[in-house]
C-alpha cells in the first residue's frame, strides 16, 4: 500500500479543478470549464469545450460538478492512495496518555475526495497535522479518547 505516490493524471485534474473552486463546493461555473481545460492541457477549442458544457452540464444549471468532469476525462483512472488505512500514534510523554499510562492508539483514516458532513470525527492536533497531506480525512480512534501531540 502507497500512501505517497506522484500525482496521477485524475489527481492532478482535481488540483487544478479544486483551484477554479477557490470555496471548494464540488462544482464550478460552466464560464471557467475553458480555463481549467486549457490549464490541464486538454483540447479547449471553443466548439469543443461547448459541447462538453453541454454534456456536463446536460440541465443547463451552468455548473460543472467536479465528478462528471473526471468522470469525463478520466474514467479510468483511481487514485493510488487508499481510501481507508489503519494509523496509530505514540506519545512517549507520561502526562499526555489516559491513566498516565504510555501506550500507542490504533485508529483508521478514511480518506475523502470531498468534505462529507455526516463523517466528522473530531478537530484534534494529529488530524489538522494528517490534513495537511490529505485535506478531507477523518480519524476514527479505537479508544474513547483521541490521542494527544503534547
Amino acid at each position: 500500500m502507497a500512501l505517497v505516490a506522484p500525482e496521477s493524471p485524475s489527481e492532478q485534474a482535481r488540483r487544478v479543478f479544486q483551484t477554479f473552486d477557490p470555496e471548494d463546493n464540488g462544482f464550478i461555473p460552466d464560464t471557467l470549464l475553458e480555463d481549467v481545460m486549457k490549464a490541464l492541457d486538454l483540447v479547449s477549442e471553443p466548439d469543443y469545450v461547448n459541447l462538453m458544457k453541454s454534456k456536463l452540464d446536460p440541465e443547463g444549471l451552468g455548473i460543472i460538478l467536479l465528478g462528471q468532469f473526471l468522470l469525463e476525462f478520466f474514467p479510468d483512472q483511481d487514485s493510488v492512495i487508499p481510501d481507508s488505512f489503519p494509523v496509530y500514534h505514540y506519545n512517549g510523554l507520561k502526562q499526555s496518555n489516559h491513566n498516565e499510562k504510555v501506550s500507542y492508539v490504533e485508529g483508521t483514516a478514511l480518506v475523502m475526495g470531498f468534505e462529507d458532513p455526516m463523517v466528522r470525527t473530531d478537530d484534534t492536533p494529529v488530524k489538522r497535522c494528517l490534513q495537511t497531506k490529505w485535506p478531507y480525512i477523518e480519524l476514527l480512534w479505537t479508544t474513547e479518547r483521541s490521542p494527544s501531540l503534547n
